[in-house]
C-alpha cells in the first residue's frame, strides 16, 4: 500500500513538474498557503503586540504605560525592545540568519542566483523574529516578511515537486506577490511586486501563475481581514482643481525622490555603524544591547511603536500639526534604521510609506496655507508623498502606483500619481544604482542584475566588448556597418546578425575615430567575462571594503552605467 502511494505521488509530481497546467495548480496552492500564511502573520503581530502593550495596536496615543505593567511607566518604551531582542536575537542567529533585516532581499537573491531555493525553515524563522520585533516595538514593517514568508514556503512546495529552476524562480515570485496582495487587499500591486521586484523581469509564462497566485491569496485573506480598502480613512474623489496643481505635484515627486534616496542612504549608513561598533562580538546578543537605543527613540517618539498605521490614519484625519508632521517622517527614518541596524527583523515597505506620507501631507498643508484651497486637499498629496518615495527607493513605479491606488481605494489618483512615479523613478536612476533592496545585496559583493545572464546583454556595451584598436583611425565614408561605443550588446547582437559580416566597428560617440571591432567571438567572450567577475556597474565608488565577519561590501551608491546613445552611424 505504502509503495503504491509512493508511485501515485511521484507520478503526480510528475505531471506537475511537465505542464503548464501543473504549474497553475501549484500556483493556486501557493496562493492559498501564502494568503494563509499572511493572515497567520498579521495576526501574531498583533497577538504580540498585545502581549507587550495591553492593546492590539499601541503608539498613536503618544506616551501612555502598558496596560499589562502600569507599573513600568514609561520605562516600558525602553525595556520592551530589549525583552525582544533577547527572544528573537538567539532565534535567528541560530536557527536562520536570512532571517534578519528586511528580508526582500534575500528572496532577491534567492530567485537570481539560488534557482529559487530558499530554506523551509525561514518561514517560521522569519515569522516568529518578525512578529517578535515589531510587537516588542521595533519601527518595521510587516510586508517584508510576509514576502519572505510567502517565498519560502513556496520554494519548500517547489523544491518538494522538484521543480526546475526555471519554474521554481516563478513560484517563489508566486509565493512574493500573493503575500503582498492578501496583507494589502491589492492583488494588482501583488503582480507588479512579483514582476518587478522579486522577477525583474515581464514574462508572458511567469505572468499568469503570479496573477493566479495573487488573486488567490486575497480571495483566502479576505474573509478574514475584510475587503475594504487598507488606507479606509482616506477621502475619495480627492482631485486637483486646477491644471497648475500639477506643478506642484511635480515638485513634491522631485522631493519624495530625494527623501527616498536619502532614507536608503541613512538605513545602510546605520547598519555599517553598527556592523563596525559589533565586530567580532556575539550577533545574537547585538539585538539586545542595540534594543536599548530603540527604546530611547521610542521614549523620545512613541509614535514609532511597530508598524505605524494608526499614525498613518491620524494624519490622514488632520490630527497633527505641520511641524509635527515633518518630525514623525524624520523619526521614521531613524527608528527603521536603527531597528534594522542593530539587527531586528521586518520590512521596509510600510516605512517607505509612512514617510512620503508624513512628508506628503505635510507639503500639502503647506501648499494650502501659500496657495489657499486651489492647493487641493492636503490628502492627495499624501498619496503622491508615498508613490514618490517608495518609487524612489524601490525603483518600482508600477508597485508603486498600483499600491497607491489600491490602498486608498481612489482610482481618481491616477494620474498625479503616474506623474509622480515617472519623475521619482527617473531621478531616482540618475542618482543612484542601488535600491533600498538592492543596496543590501551589494554590501555583500552581490549584484544580482550583472551576475543574471540575459541582464548582461543590456549592461554590457560595444566599448566593454570590442577588440581594441592599437591606436584610432578615421572612419570610412558612408560605413552603414558600425555602432557607437555606449550601444549595448543587445543592439549588437542584432545588428551583427543583419550586417551580413564578421564583425563591426565601434565609433567614438562623436563619430570621428573608429577605436575597435566588434565580432561574435568578442561578444561572447565579454560575457563569459562578466558573468565570472559578479562586479557592480561601472563606478568611481565601487571599491570593496571590509566587513565584520569577513565578507567584503561595496558602496552602492556608483553612478549609473552608461547610457546608450539615441545616435546611429550613417
Amino acid at each position: 500500500m505504502r509503495s503504491r502511494t509512493r508511485r501515485w505521488t511521484a507520478r503526480a509530481a510528475a505531471g506537475l513538474r511537465g505542464s503548464r497546467f501543473g504549474l497553475l495548480v501549484i500556483a493556486v496552492a501557493i496562493g492559498a498557503l501564502a494568503g494563509l500564511g499572511a493572515v497567520a502573520f498579521r495576526g501574531m503581530v498583533l497577538g504580540i503586540t498585545w502581549l507587550f502593550t495591553g492593546r492590539a495596536e499601541f503608539g498613536q496615543d503618544g506616551w501612555v504605560a502598558s496596560a499589562h505593567a502600569p507599573w513600568l511607566g514609561l520605562g516600558f518604551l525602553v525595556l520592551a525592545p530589549v525583552v525582544g531582542g533577547v527572544l528573537h536575537g538567539p532565534l535567528v542567529s541560530r536557527f536562520a540568519r536570512e532571517a534578519r533585516g528586511h528580508g526582500v532581499p534575500e528572496v532577491m537573491v534567492a530567485v537570481a542566483e539560488n534557482g529559487g531555493r530558499i530554506s523551509p525553515r525561514v518561514a517560521l524563522v522569519k515569522s516568529l523574529a518578525s512578529a517578535l520585533t515589531i510587537g516588542s516595538g521595533g519601527s518595521v514593517g510587516r510586508e517584508g516578511p510576509i514576502v519572505q514568508i510567502g517565498a519560502a514556503l513556496a520554494s519548500g512546495l517547489g523544491q518538494w515537486i522538484r521543480m526546475p529552476e526555471n519554474r521554481l524562480r516563478i513560484l517563489v515570485a508566486c509565493g512574493a506577490g500573493g503575500g503582498i496582495a492578501a496583507t494589502f487587499n491589492a492583488p494588482v500591486t501583488g503582480v507588479f511586486f512579483a514582476v518587478e521586484v522579486i522577477l525583474r523581469e515581464l514574462s508572458v509564462e511567469a505572468l499568469f501563475p503570479v496573477m493566479i497566485s495573487a488573486m488567490v491569496a486575497d480571495a483566502v485573506a479576505v474573509p478574514i481581514l475584510g475587503d475594504g480598502s487598507f488606507l479606509s480613512g482616506f477621502p475619495i474623489g480627492t482631485t486637483l482643481t486646477d491644471p497648475r496643481d500639477y506643478l506642484l505635484v511635480a515638485a513634491l515627486a522631485v522631493l519624495a525622490a530625494l527623501i527616498g534616496l536619502g532614507f536608503s542612504k541613512f538605513l545602510y549608513l546605520v547598519e555599517d555603524l553598527f556592523d563596525r561598533v559589533w565586530h567580532g562580538r556575539p550577533e545574537w546578543a547585538r539585538p539586545v544591547v542595540g534594543g536599548v537605543l530603540v527604546g530611547l527613540v521610542l521614549l523620545a517618539l512613541p509614535q514609532m511603536y511597530g508598524v505605524g498605521y494608526p499614525v498613518m490614519f491620524r494624519a490622514l484625519d488632520g490630527d497633527y500639526a505641520l511641524w509635527f508632521l515633518l518630525v514623525l517622517a524624520i523619526g521614521k527614518v531613524v527608528a527603521t534604521s536603527v531597528t534594522l541596524g542593530v539587527g531586528g527583523s521586518g520590512g521596509v515597505f510600510a516605512p517607505s510609506l509612512f514617510v512620503g506620507l508624513m512628508s506628503g501631507t505635510a507639503f500639502g498643508v503647506a501648499a494650502q496655507q501659500v496657495f489657499g484651497t486651489a492647493a487641493g486637499d492636503p490628502a492627495l498629496y499624501a498619496a503622491v508623498g508615498m508613490a514618490g518615495v517608495f518609487s524612489s527607493a524601490t525603483r518600482a513605479p508600477l508597485t508603486s502606483l498600483s499600491s497607491v491606488v489600491e490602498m486608498t481605494g481612489d482610482f481618481t489618483l491616477t494620474l498625479p500619481v503616474m506623474l509622480t512615479v515617472g519623475i521619482a523613478t527617473a531621478l531616482s536612476r540618475g542618482l543612484s544604482y542601488a535600491t533600498i533592496y538592492t543596496g543590501k545585496l551589494f554590501r555583500r559583493g552581490q549584484d544580482i542584475d550583472r551576475a543574471t545572464p540575459w541582464r548582461a546583454l543590456s549592461w554590457l556595451t560595444a566599448a566593454d566588448t570590442m577588440e581594441a584598436l592599437p591606436r584610432p583611425q578615421r572612419p570610412p565614408a558612408h560605413d552603414a556597418g558600425a555602432v557607437f561605443e555606449s550601444e549595448t550588446v543587445a543592439d549588437i547582437v542584432h545588428r551583427l546578425d543583419g550586417s551580413g559580416s564578421d564583425g563591426l566597428a565601434v565609433l567614438s560617440e562623436d563619430g570621428e575615430e573608429v577605436r575597435g571591432r566588434v565580432t561574435a567571438e568578442s561578444v561572447v567572450r565579454a560575457i563569459r567575462a562578466e558573468l565570472h567577475t559578479h562586479r557592480p556597474a561601472p563606478g568611481p565608488e565601487t571599491r570593496p571594503r571590509p566587513q565584520a565577519g569577513g565578507e567584503s561590501r561595496v558602496n552602492a551608491e556608483s553612478r549609473p552605467p552608461r547610457r546608450r546613445s539615441s545616435r546611429r552611424p550613417g
